[in-house]
């Protein structure tokens, strides 16, 4: 019979800001709006636009979710998602059905993940400097095709649809849930997502485990491309025109809502749930922000200063733990 009696140690601050870290940045942004301009940001008109501009984030965070859990990242998700609102407002513009527009338009986007990928494995070099330059190319891309003018004159089954809601939420936030439901059930339910977390975690160790490293890699950024893809056609659905410009500094959304999300820039941890509170977050941020007429350049401040606590606090948590 053993004796002994058990000693119940309290949870290091590693373990709880893994756990709850995301959820307790959100309470504490919401208490802290409350108390700043309750008004502005709980009543029946902020919650919709809350909800919609978080979409869009929510989107781009979850294709670079992928990239962030191989020890990657994706540069270009904002540019891509510019991209693919502009080809898909031209199509729509010059005559094809908005369905097939739609479709065509999320089939570039991840042909676009495709190239990025293909150059990723290729090239052999790092994915900051690969998708650093796509990004500048799809940048210039939309200029060009675009000639430097706004697209607009959709249909207006097209614009109906992105500015409607069901059951009081709004359409885009229901294919932006949608889509985090299929990358979770990816991630935890399928034997290739499941080896997408092996890959971040080591990727030595998952070759010599039988991982198809350059397969797997071209399938995150394939998964990269199509989340921005479809959110470049919620952006354009809720701007209503195609700017030349779109996307530009979204990357910065997508890279902070995936990191205080609670994925590791380390690689092999992260889970979809946590990207998805993450791009609420931003959302509020940049909702309260306008509400307390603080200017944009501030925003960008807050944003900068987020990314580097969260990293900062992974990596002394992973470092504390070796």
């Amino acid at each position: 019979m053993n004796n002994q009696t058990e000693v119940k140690t309290k949870p290091s601050f590693g373990v709880l800001w893994q756990k709850y870290g995301t959820m307790g940045i959100f309470l504490l942004l919401l208490a802290v709006l409350t108390i700043a301009k309750p008004s502005s940001i709980f009543n029946p008109d902020s919650i919709p636009q809350i909800l919609k501009q978080s979409a869009v984030n929510i989107l781009l965070a979850l294709g670079e979710f992928f990239a962030i859990l191989i020890a990657g990242i994706d540069l270009s998700v904002g540019a891509v998602a510019g991209l693919v609102g502009m080809l898909t407002a031209m199509l729509m513009v010059n005559g094809i059905p908005v369905i097939p527009a739609l479709l065509l338009g999320i089939l570039i986007g991840t042909m676009i993940g495709f190239c990025n990928g293909m150059l990723v494995n290729k090239t052999g070099l790092h994915p900051f400097i690969i998708t650093l330059g796509t990004q500048s190319i799809f940048q210039g891309l939309m200029l060009v095709i675009s000639d430097s003018r706004n697209i607009y004159g959709f249909p207006a089954s097209f614009t109906k649809t992105m500015s409607a809601s069901i059951l009081y939420i709004p359409v885009p936030v229901i294919i932006a849930l949608i889509v985090a439901a299929v990358c979770a059930f990816f991630t935890t339910k399928c034997k290739a997502g499941r080896n997408i977390y092996a890959l971040g975690g080591n990727m030595e160790a998952a070759w010599y485990s039988g991982v198809n490293v350059n397969l797997h890699r071209l399938l995150v950024f394939m998964i990269s491309g199509t989340c921005s893809g479809i959110a470049g056609i919620v952006l354009l659905g809720r701007v209503g025109a195609a700017a030349p410009t779109a996307g530009t500094g979204y990357e910065t959304y997508a890279i902070a809502a995936t990191i205080i999300g609670g994925t590791s820039f380390m690689g092999g941890k992260g889970k979809i749930l946590g990207v998805v509170i993450g791009g609420m977050i931003i959302g509020i941020i940049n909702y309260g922000m306008t509400a307390l007429m603080i200017p944009s350049s501030y925003q960008k401040i807050v944003m900068g200063a987020l990314i580097i606590i969260s990293v900062a606090i992974d990596h002394f948590v992973a470092k504390a733990k070796n």
